[in-house]
């Protein structure tokens, strides 16, 4: 039980025509709400949901002692597309066959506005996926974010992290079980297990594997252990319809790529107004910090403060990692009270 408000619910949307063609039909979004918004609308933070990732998911880091303060914030967490809970490839006919980060924000946009009356964001707080899409929210909507925080993500996804994608699309494909457009006649359990140890090389740096911190700190006996355990078992009960899907939404992901900027990525992030805190972890593998550090460049009001970690992607994420979670929560309230 927590000591503020908590709500839920799904919005219906109607048919959503997704910009790069077909319909989610009768699409869903799905959300949960912490604390209150106050009078004047204004105390608003949208927290989208990471690759894989439901709104309970990504809560944790929501409390009077956390990153951010349901006592002071009215915080918003959108399910994305295809995450298990909004209106997905592995539920939907004829689901798009791709879907964007921005599909995923303009109907952000739409809950937002139809169901709390809001238009303007105190701020916006994404990690991974999540960082994009709030990256998104203060390149598409610039005179209504004040601030945007994206911890371990990027405004367009960089080469080699399409390369770490690719690999993930094309072992899903290589199933016996896969029928093309991104679906699956029955679950591809063996291509799900190899999925999960491709995903464990990116989603952790060297030296956590070097210092053998899935032994010493989570507490499993061996690194067959640890894979099985923690990784097959993770993607194992997911859905590779939705698996397949939100990667393409990463791999495809670019702030810059829509009418308003025609791929020019300096200008999108030149027009971003908000205050944008770029928190990548100094060993992410694939949203790097150099990749922030160019795009710095463009921001009219940017910061770059890298995450002090072994932990490679998982630094942005820090439950249960008390040093990568007090830098995170120091640096995210400290933009909050400017």
């Amino acid at each position: 039980m927590t000591s503020w408000p908590v709500q839920e619910g799904v919005f219906e949307l109607g048919d959503w025509h997704a910009e790069r063609g077909g319909v989610i039909r009768d699409a869903r979004l799905a959300w949960q709400t912490h604390g209150t918004l106050n009078a004047a609308r204004d105390n608003v933070i949208v927290y989208p949901t990471s690759y894989t990732a439901t709104h309970d998911g990504q809560s944790w880091a929501i409390d009077p002692d956390g990153i951010l303060d349901p006592t002071q914030w009215f915080i918003v967490i959108p399910d994305m597309f295809s995450n298990g809970l909004s209106s997905g490839a592995a539920n939907t006919p004829d689901y798009p066959a791709v879907v964007t980060v921005r599909d995923n924000v303009l109907a952000q946009e739409r809950l937002l506005r139809e169901v709390f009356g809001v238009t303007h964001l105190a701020a916006a707080y994404g990690f991974s996926m999540g960082a994009m899409q709030a990256y998104h929210w203060a390149a598409l909507f610039p005179e209504r974010v004040q601030r945007a925080f994206i911890v371990c993500g990027s405004a367009r996804t960089a080469p080699h992290n399409k390369v770490f994608l690719s690999g993930l699309l094309r072992t899903l494909e290589a199933a016996p079980e896969y029928v093309g457009g991104g679906q699956f006649s029955a679950v591809p359990h063996a291509s799900l297990r190899a999925f999960g140890h491709i995903y464990a090389g990116w989603g952790l740096s060297q030296d956590f594997y070097r210092q053998e911190l899935f032994r010493t700190v989570l507490g499993a006996p061996d690194l067959e252990t640890y894979l099985q355990t923690d990784w097959e078992a993770s993607f194992g009960a997911r859905d590779a319809a939705n698996l397949y899907a939100q990667a393409l939404t990463w791999f495809h992901g670019d702030v810059s790529a829509n009418d308003l900027y025609g791929g020019d990525l300096a200008a999108a992030l030149g027009a971003i107004q908000a205050q944008v805190l770029l928190l990548p972890s100094e060993t992410d593998l694939y949203f790097r910090v150099a990749d922030n550090a160019a795009e710095l460049e463009w921001l009219k009001r940017g910061e770059l403060r890298p995450i002090p970690s072994v932990w490679g992607h998982r630094a942005g994420s820090p439950a249960g990692l008390p040093e990568e979670l007090a830098f995170l929560k120091v640096a995210v309230r400290d933009a909050l009270a400017e």
